[in-house]
This record gives C-alpha cells, structure tokens and sequence, in this order.
C-alpha cells in the first residue's frame, strides 16, 4: 500500500552522509564487483585468472566462482560479455577464439570449459572434499545432467496441447523424484555427506530452474521438495554461495536470450508469479530464504551513489526530473518517508527498478530493497511502466557504453542496465 508523501527528498549531499558502508572487495565476502581476490594473501600469490561474464548471468562461470571462493584461492577477475547482451571484447576473441565462457589461465596455461576447469584446479590446488572424478562424483554429475535436460524439455520448448504441457511437467517432476532421494540418501542437506563439488556442479542451474519454473510454470522446487528446500537453506548458510546468489526477477528476465526462449504455460498460478516477481511484492519470495541481513539498505544505498551519475544518464527520463525521483526513492529507501516524486517519473524509476541485476549490482536483500523502493515512490506519480524488457536479446544490458565510465579501484562495468532513448 503506498504511503501518503510527507517528507522532502534529502539532497545528494544529506545522502551521502548517510553512507557508512565499509567493504572490502579484495580480502572480504564473496561479491560480484571485485577485480581480485586475495583471501589475505598478496599479489605475489596470485595463480589464476578467471574469465567471466560481465553480469554475473552465465552459470557454468559461477559454478568455477564457487569452486575457487571455496577453496579461498587467490585469483584475479576478467569480465567478459557475453553475447546474448553485446558483443563479445576482441581481445577476449583473440585468447578464446569461440567467445565461450568460462575460461581460467593457470600459471600461464588458458583451460575452457567448466568441468575442465576446475579437474585443472583439482589437480593444482586438491579437491574439492571429492574430486570431479570421484566415483561417488560421477552418477551425481550424470544426474544433474539428466536434471538440466528435463528442465530445458518444460521450460524451452513451445507445446501445442495441455497434454503435451503436462506430460513435459510430469518428465521433470520424475527426474526431481531421483534428485530428492539422492539428497535424502545422505545424513545431511548436501547430496555427500558433507559439502563437496557435487554441490557446486548443482547450484547453478538448480538456482535457475527454482527462478524460472517459478516464474513461467507457477511450479515452485523449494514449496514442492523438501529436499530441496533444505538444501537450498544449506546452500544459503555459505557466505561463499551467498555472494554469488541471484534473485527471481534477474534469471527470470536473462534466460529467454540465452536458453532460446522460455515459455508460460499460462496457468493461473504462473499469472500470480509473474506479477509479484515483476512488481513485488519482492520480499517473501522463494529465491531467498534466510534472514535478511542488517545491511541491504545501506548497500543500496552506497551502489546507487557510487554510480548516480551514470544512472541518471542512461535513464529515458530527463535528467533533472530522474535525479530528484532517485532522491525521493532513497530517502524512503533510508528513512521511510515518502516523498512525491516530480510528475512523469514514473516511467524512469521503473525502468531502473526492471534493470537492477542481483548480484551485479548488489547482493539478493539490497536488490529487493531498492525495487520496492523503486516502486513506492513509482507509485506516488503514476502507474506508466519503462521500457519493456527485450526477450530475444539483452542488448538494453550491454556494458560497452561505460567502458570509458570504469571504476578506479576494484570496478570495469557500470551496473544498472542502459538504453538508446537518450543520448
């Protein structure tokens, strides 16, 4: 329910003021916006060089981000992007001439392909409790394998008939069932009996299939499997997943245009998903289910500043009317007063609410704050919608255009998306 406005939105200056957030990229939490990572090491240390998508989107990158923020290995980022949202940099062409990611120089020697890389890893740095080639590793990986086949079946593939509809519904849920009693066959939540890579080999696509059959089917993995609901709570326990974790409305939104398309069965239930996961209510979504920290609004907050200029740059609203909408959001974001909004910012503040990308930009919480602040604020002015969200490509995403805008410390790309209806 929107509030009436009673406050003035505090000045950019008054805001900054308020931004006593400390981080450290290098040495600290997992996050998506480091350059390096030391784990208290130095430079001199450093061994591997990780190639990954620019957005944090491409799961085969996170599954090798995992691997080495478990094992606290010092390593440096290159971010890359990929092709669904820009075209793909010449001198990444030039090491990787397919573009694929991920990819990971160790001591000098370049490895593709995910499971590739991280044997490499094993065979360097030991595994990960179990090694990939574990006998006990193997039917886990050929099963998650089965998993992502299944899932693709349902959600990538258009059906001409109900029957066909469920039939598909009913494939995945099958395979679900092998899934569930592999986890139950274990003391603990994790598929061995303690965490191990099999794990990591899961995460990222289980994460996405939780996302999007959510979204497209109205079919929710962690409210229908007790399995894996307790594993996603013991998944969600590790600092290391945690900071590569991502949010409903962001897979939601960047799978179409790398999966071919994703597509709704149009059940009443799916409606629902779609318009909570669009237009919130965010918190008390099934993306996240641990306790939300201390620090999401304060994280929000410092992103939003650190970037404002940029932002209010990119958005299709004119500038001076964006600045001080942005303004109204995060004194409401910050204090929870409403301030009405300049009239005609509606449209701007949804555009941004629709591009904030979890954990590009921030992590699971401060993006679900900063929407609904978004939005409240949205509200106050106008029910007119952004620019709609492309399907078959992600080209509103592409990051050349802040090439020039690179951060001086652990940064390269500017979060928060960009259009062409400004210049």
């Amino acid at each position: 329910m929107t509030t009436a406005p009673t406050a003035t939105p505090l000045a950019w200056p008054e805001l900054e003021a308020l931004d006593t957030l400390q981080t450290d990229r290098i040495n600290g939490p997992t996050n998506a916006q480091a350059r390096l990572r030391l784990f208290g090491q130095t430079e001199a240390d450093v061994r591997v060089t990780l190639y990954r998508d620019n957005h944090a989107w491409c799961p085969y990158c996170q599954k090798v981000w995992l691997w080495l923020e478990e094992k606290q290995i010092p390593y440096r980022i290159e971010k890359v992007t990929m092709f669904c949202y820009g075209t793909k940099e010449a001198w990444f062409k030039k090491k990787v001439p397919s573009g694929m990611l991920p990819a990971l120089e160790l001591d000098g020697q370049l490895i593709t392909e995910s499971d590739d890389i991280l044997i490499a890893l094993e065979q360097v740095f030991g595994p990960l409790t179990v090694s990939m080639r574990d006998p006990k590793a193997i039917p886990l990986r050929q099963l998650e394998r089965l998993l992502f086949r299944a899932w693709c079946s349902w959600l990538c593939q258009p059906v001409r008939s109900a029957r066909q509809e469920q039939f598909n519904r009913e494939q995945f849920v099958a395979v679900v069932a092998k899934v569930e009693a592999a986890l139950a066959a274990t003391p603990g939540p994790y598929f061995l009996d303690e965490f191990s890579v099999v794990d990591l080999v899961f995460t990222p696509y289980v994460e996405r299939m939780n996302a999007s059959l959510f979204y497209y089917k109205g079919y929710s993995m962690r409210a229908e499997n007790p399995g894996f609901a307790a594993w996603f709570d013991a998944m969600e326990t590790r600092p290391t997943y945690r900071g590569t974790q991502s949010d409903f409305h962001t897979h939601v939104h960047d799978l179409p245009p790398q999966m071919g398309g994703c597509w709704e069965n149009g059940e009443p239930q799916a409606r629902a998903n779609q318009q909570r996961v669009d237009q919130g209510p965010w918190l008390g979504l099934p993306d996240v289910g641990y306790e939300e920290p201390e620090t999401p609004r304060m994280e929000a907050l410092h992103r939003m500043l650190r970037h404002r200029n940029n932002i209010v740059r990119i958005n299709p609203t004119e500038d001076a009317v964006i600045d001080e909408a942005l303004r109204c959001a995060l004194t409401y974001l910050m204090t929870g007063e409403s301030c009405e909004p300049p009239q005609g910012s509606d449209s701007g503040l949804r555009y941004l609410r629709d591009r904030i990308n979890v954990p590009r930009d921030m992590s699971i919480y401060a993006g679900k704050r900063l929407r609904a602040a978004l939005e409240e604020t949205a509200a106050l002015a106008g029910d007119r919608q952004g620019p709609a969200i492309p399907v078959r490509n992600r080209y509103d995403q592409n990051p050349a255009e802040f090439v020039a805008d690179r951060g001086t410390d652990d940064e390269k790309s500017l979060p928060f998306g960009l259009n062409w209806l400004k210049r």
